[in-house]
């Protein structure tokens, strides 16, 4: 009973993702892609530089249910967090929100937001684009 509860959640934030879409005035981005099933998210953020809160945030791309669902939930989590709120969230914070046995390919799909989101908040650590 518990697990169709929880299906049913994901597939709704797959159907309706929450957050998504472009973000004018977006003062941070990152993007993460997982090639083994296609996804591939971008996280944009719109920072008030006077208290270091995410004002917005939102995602773009595109990817299996377990990836947009959790991009979705994470977005939801992510409004009105400090920066330093939001650097403390963890890959386990992530997985637990979503409530279901993963198998390791489905963990990648489920952490393309989250490592989108770390690239977002850390763009100095983000590997240079040629």
């Amino acid at each position: 009973m518990a697990w169709d509860m929880y299906q049913e959640v994901i597939l709704q934030h797959y159907r309706s993702p929450r957050n998504f879409g472009p973000l004018e005035g977006a003062n941070r981005s990152g993007e993460e892609s997982n090639p083994l099933c296609g996804d591939h998210i971008t996280m944009r953020l719109k920072i008030d530089p006077a208290n270091q809160k995410i004002d917005q945030v939102r995602f773009e791309g595109d990817g299996c249910a377990i990836s947009v669902a959790s991009a979705s939930m994470l977005t939801e989590r992510l409004n009105g967090l400090t920066l330093t709120e939001a650097e403390h969230l963890t890959r386990d914070d992530v997985l637990k929100q979503l409530n279901i046995p993963l198998s390791p390919v489905r963990v990648k799909c489920a952490l393309t937001g989250f490592v989108a989101l770390g690239k977002a908040l850390h763009p100095e650590s983000a590997p240079a684009s040629t």
